[in-house]
């Protein structure tokens, strides 16, 4: 058998008959095929008959114009016959549709509140949301310049409730127990900002803003034990420098002090008590430095003292924290700087007696506990401020007079009375 072409370029086989015309109409019509069988690509004969050559690796398929190929891979070998490589069919991504699933999650609020952070597919969606939200305005409460109290008692009582129902959900014992610390935290600060913020004592009137919270009432009352079990002289102005110089102390044992300290707390006597207390070892002053030299001190140069017994190496007679401390400090310089004790020039006995009786006042302004406890025991009282208990009562008149106690007498061996109502602000709330 043999092919060629005829005259006008078409193309021919000889079969075994030699038909050439029959050749001719087999190759069929049309340049581009004709072309292509010239070239003697893809073209064979079969039995006499012309046939089309396929590939073994090409399933059959729509043409190479009706889908482009994807590029050679760079270093693929040859085929066997010396053809060039065939393209490898283009595959999708290994991963997309995961990738795309968690762009779609991402979209939830991301979340964490008390350490833990807020799963992404917590159910109900509206309990989820809830603990998102709560754990960005904790964050948001925290940064703020000024806290609220009532507004931290109400977080606490929504992060009670959600950690209740997570719990519930998530049958889990610790979101309960911090459901519980929630419940607790929340009364807590609500007693606290009753404590700042009380009423007035009949129930109506203006909010009092507290100096003192219940708990530092108490350190403040501790305070005044120590002082009057442990001052080193007994005389009432000694008492007084031995309290406001343990409340600038009582945290490091040593404390910052002016001669405008001293002479508010003492006036002419300041010099003398401070040379009594450096004498009998209870008060060190800096190398070189005298008394005359503290009551010179200004406020830009305070003189640093130090109280051995308070110093760190010996034992802690207070707990509470360097905020304690300085509020604690105030309220008694408060107290004692009083404008109208001042103005009637009361003695360093009656700034002791205000301060106690601010101290150990109730909510109300009443001296004392309730019931049967109610006043104060004659004999505490004037152990702190350096008096015999028959004096008590002549210098609670005094407070009277000065509208630090709107009432004030001695009943069977107790002072009772209640503080002024512009005194409210310093009471100890017991």
């Amino acid at each position: 058998m043999s092919a060629g072409t005829g005259g006008r370029g078409e193309l021919f086989a000889d079969g075994t008959d030699g038909d050439r015309t029959a050749a001719a109409a087999a190759a069929g019509a049309g340049g581009g095929t004709r072309r292509a069988a010239a070239a003697g690509a893809g073209r064979g004969t079969t039995g006499g008959r012309v046939t089309a050559v396929t590939f073994s690796d090409r399933a059959p398929g729509p043409s190479p114009a009706a889908a482009p190929a994807s590029p050679v891979p760079p270093g693929a070998p040859p085929r066997r016959d010396g053809s060039a490589p065939v393209p490898r069919a283009r595959t999708a991504a290994p991963g997309a549709a995961p990738r795309r699933r968690e762009r779609g999650r991402e979209k939830k609020p991301w979340g964490k509140i008390a350490q833990r952070i807020v799963p992404y597919d917590l159910q109900p969606d509206v309990l989820r949301q809830e603990l998102v939200d709560l754990g960005n305005e904790f964050r948001a409460y925290q940064r703020s310049p000024e806290p609220d109290l009532a507004v931290l008692a109400e977080l606490h009582d929504r992060k009670a409730r959600a950690f209740a129902a997570w719990a519930t959900v998530a049958d889990d014992a610790s979101l309960r127990e911090e459901a519980e610390r929630a419940e607790a935290a929340a009364r807590t600060t609500r007693e606290m900002n009753a404590n700042r913020l009380g009423l007035a004592p009949d129930g109506d009137g203006p909010v009092i803003e507290r100096l003192l919270t219940r708990a530092q009432g108490a350190h403040g009352r501790s305070v005044l034990e120590y002082v009057r079990v442990h001052a080193p002289l007994p005389t009432a102005q000694a008492r007084l420098a031995v309290l406001m110089l343990t409340l600038r102390s009582a945290r490091a044992g040593t404390g910052n002090v002016t001669g405008q300290d001293l002479g508010g707390w003492l006036q002419g006597d300041a010099e003398r008590v401070l040379e009594q207390l450096v004498d009998a070892g209870w008060l060190r002053l800096p190398d070189e430095v005298g008394a005359a030299d503290v009551l010179d001190a200004r406020p830009e140069e305070p003189v640093q003292v130090t109280v051995p017994s308070l110093l760190l190496d010996a034992p802690r007679p207070f707990s509470f924290g360097k905020v304690t401390r300085a509020r604690l400090s105030g309220w008694a310089q408060r107290a004692v700087g009083d404008r109208k004790l001042r103005k009637k020039k009361s003695g360093a006995a009656t700034r002791l007696l205000a301060v106690y009786t601010a101290a150990h006042s109730r909510p109300d302004g009443r001296l004392g506990g309730a019931g049967e406890d109610e006043g104060l025991g004659l004999d505490a009282v004037a152990g702190l401020c350096g008096l015999p208990p028959g004096d008590v009562a002549e210098h609670a008149g005094l407070l009277v007079a000065a509208d630090w106690l709107a009432d004030g007498e001695v009943v069977e061996g107790r002072l009772r009375g209640r503080l002024a109502e512009r005194v409210l602000p310093l009471s100890g709330l017991l």
